[in-house]
């Protein structure tokens, strides 16, 4: 992407300097790269996004076509880019200032080992879901390294994020996801049908699955994965990428504790998890006891919470006895 020598068209007649005239037109109507990635950063730290400098250099990355991580290494080099595609990256830095989510406006979430397809109408998936699908991993691949074929389930799959990852990194995995929305539900089919098409996708209400859309895997599942709605509905996400754009389906779990889903998602796990099966469920960082307590009835032990990378509580781990 380096516009610094700039070819001669073909066709252009080389008399009288007319091939001079018209490349140094080109150049003239290019703009810098550099100098623009300095003002969109400014511009993102004046709006208050966290990240200016990675969120540009994504945005950028993805108006110049480039991978991310070398956009900033392109300017470096002097290159200028057309006035169109100058535009349109002040458009993305201008959207990204209105704080529309990175992920909206490139279309693409980074999560583990694969980058999924987001937008409008599908939670985009947090690095803290990453440990959560992690614990699933770790689980399903110790059962297949025992020469077992592991069946996982994801519950409130979402984009299909912590099912494609199960599915990809551990292979010999049999992997079923539901998900209730059906705008949601299409992202999932879209990621699933480019990353994972062994994964079993499912229309349907995680809460009681193993009574409706799952009830053919009642008693049989070796790990159920969820990261259910979870906020309480008198809150407020603190983020404007949240609040203002993630679905509020996705984010709020019903009652004054937010957890109304999640009772819901446990008493599924109950119905689908065989003797010795693992619940991984995450939660709000301020939620870990009130979680364990729902995993505090007959048939479940080894009731413990999961830490983030930051150290936060962040999931509930039970088995099912």
């Amino acid at each position: 992407m380096d516009h610094r020598a700039l070819p001669v068209a073909a066709g252009y007649a080389q008399v009288d300097g007319q091939v001079d005239a018209q490349v140094d037109a080109q150049v003239d109507a290019q703009v810098e790269l550099a100098p623009l990635l300095r003002r969109a950063r400014e511009r993102l730290a004046a709006a208050g996004v966290p990240s200016p400098a990675a969120d540009v250099d994504r945005l950028a990355a993805h108006a110049l076509g480039v991978p991310p991580g070398e956009a900033a290494a392109v300017a470096l080099r002097g290159a200028r880019v057309d006035a169109a595609t100058a535009h349109a990256l002040e458009e993305l830095v201008d959207a990204r200032a209105d704080r529309v989510p990175l992920q909206h406006l490139t279309g693409r979430a980074p999560f583990r080992t694969v980058e999924l397809a987001v937008g409008p109408g599908v939670f985009v998936p947090r690095p803290e879901t990453e440990v959560v699908a992690g614990l699933a991993v770790e689980e399903a691949g110790a059962l297949a390294d025992a020469v077992r074929a592991p069946l996982v389930v994801d519950l409130c799959t979402g984009s299909g994020a912590i099912a494609v990852a199960v599915a990809v990194e551990v292979p010999a995995a049999r992997v079923v996801a539901v998900e209730l929305d059906p705008l949601a539900h299409a992202w999932a089919r879209r990621n699933v049908d480019a990353l994972a098409p062994r994964v079993d996708l499912r229309l349907g209400d995680a809460v009681r699955a193993h009574a409706g859309v799952l009830a053919d895997l009642a008693g049989v599942v070796d790990v159920v994965v969820t990261n259910p709605p979870y906020i309480p509905d008198d809150a407020r996400p603190v983020d404007p990428e949240v609040a203002d754009h993630d679905p509020h389906p996705a984010l709020y779990g019903g009652g004054t504790d937010g957890l109304d889903v999640p009772r819901g998602v446990v008493a599924a796990a109950a119905g689908l998890l065989r003797a010795g099966g693992l619940l991984v469920m995450e939660h709000g960082d301020s939620q870990g006891p009130a979680a364990r307590r729902l995993a505090a009835g007959p048939g479940w032990h080894d009731v413990r919470t999961a830490d983030d990378l930051t150290g936060r509580p962040r999931a509930l781990l039970a088995r099912r006895g």
